[in-house]
C-alpha cells in the first residue's frame, strides 16, 4: 500500500508541476498583455491546477502518515536525530507544501472577487507563482529520481 501511494504521489507531482507552471505562465501573459479573463481557457486551467494540487496534498498527507520517512521518522529519531535528508522528508517538504497550497488557494479565492481580467490574472500569477516556487524549493530532488 505504501509503495502504491508513493508512486502515485511521485507521478501526480509531474502533472501538478506542469499545470501550475502553465497556470502561472498563462496568468502572467494575461496580466502583462492586459487580456480578458475567459472561462473556457483561463478559469479552467487555474481551476485544474488548484484541484490537482489539493489532490496531491491529500495523497501526500496520507503518505506522510504511512511512510517510514514521515511522522514515524520523527517519532523514532526525534527532531534532534534527523539528518538533513530525513528532515526534508519528515518536516520541511510537508510544511512548505501545505503553505504553498494555501497560497494557491488564496490566489484562487482572490481572483473570484475581481471583475477585471487584469486583477484576476494578477492574483493568480502572484499567488500561484509563490506556491510553485515554494513547491520547487522543497522537492526532494535526490530521492525523487531514485
Amino acid at each position: 500500500m505504501y509503495e502504491l501511494i508513493q508512486v502515485l504521489h511521485s507521478y501526480l507531482a509531474y502533472i501538478v508541476l506542469i499545470l501550475l507552471f502553465m497556470a502561472v505562465a498563462n496568468a502572467m501573459m494575461g496580466w502583462v498583455g492586459n487580456k480578458m479573463f475567459t472561462m473556457q481557457k483561463d478559469l479552467r486551467l487555474s481551476l485544474f491546477a488548484l484541484i490537482l494540487s489539493h489532490i496531491q496534498l491529500l495523497v501526500g498527507l496520507i503518505l506522510y502518515f504511512v511512510s517510514p520517512s514521515g511522522i514515524k521518522a520523527i517519532q523514532t529519531l526525534g527532531m534532534g536525530g534527523l539528518n538533513s535528508a530525513s528532515r526534508l522528508l519528515a518536516l520541511e517538504h510537508p510544511l512548505i507544501n501545505i503553505i504553498a497550497i494555501a497560497f494557491i488557494t488564496i490566489g484562487w479565492s482572490r481572483h473570484k472577487k475581481f471583475m477585471e481580467g487584469n486583477k484576476k490574472f494578477k492574483s493568480i500569477a502572484i499567488f500561484y507563482g509563490l506556491g510553485l516556487v515554494l513547491i520547487l524549493s522543497r522537492i526532494p530532488w535526490g530521492q525523487w529520481f531514485n
